[in-house]
């Protein structure tokens, strides 16, 4: 069941992928009405979903399940993930590697290898005040408060100097 985003519980479970470049306007209203029709039909072992969506920055994929309503199984997680390898297929995109490192430079967001972006700090480029993008981030309440922060705040912060 598509909710409002705004609806879910702060518990709620969120999966972050970002992609390795913005989405082109075509590409966003291609995803959005596919995640809002996976989601209407979204199911825990026949059991509806309440569940939503967020793009960010036209980059950032985020689905959330409020699991105070039913909880998410395996399977649901595995047609989820499907969902987002077919996006990859359909527009030649990067969503699942884990080891892109997003960050902002002014309002720029740049998405760089994890050896990139230690070669940035060890340049001075990044640094404890850059902010980073902390996909790691599970519920909808750590997403407001912690998903957008300075690196010194970030398991980004192992690698600062």
């Amino acid at each position: 069941m598509l909710v409002n985003f705004e609806s879910l519980a702060p518990s709620s479970t969120v999966w972050i992928y970002q992609s390795n470049r913005e989405f082109s306007e075509k590409e966003l209203d291609i995803i959005c009405a596919k995640i809002e029709g996976f989601i209407a039909e979204w199911k825990r072992h026949g059991e509806g979903l309440k569940a939503s969506y967020q793009i960010k920055y036209n980059q950032f994929i985020v689905l959330a399940v409020d699991e105070e309503f039913n909880q998410v199984s395996g399977c649901a997680i595995d047609s989820s993930v499907n969902l987002i390898k077919q996006f990859e297929r359909s527009f030649d995109l990067d969503l699942t590697n884990k080891l892109n490192i997003s960050f902002k430079d002014n309002d720029n967001i740049n998405i760089v290898s994890l050896a990139d972006f230690q070669n940035f700090i060890k340049l001075g480029k990044i640094n404890a005040e850059t902010i980073v993008f902390n996909n790691m981030v599970k519920t909808k309440n750590e997403l407001d408060q912690n998903w957008e922060v300075t690196a010194d705040k970030s398991w980004h912060q192992r690698f600062l100097v």
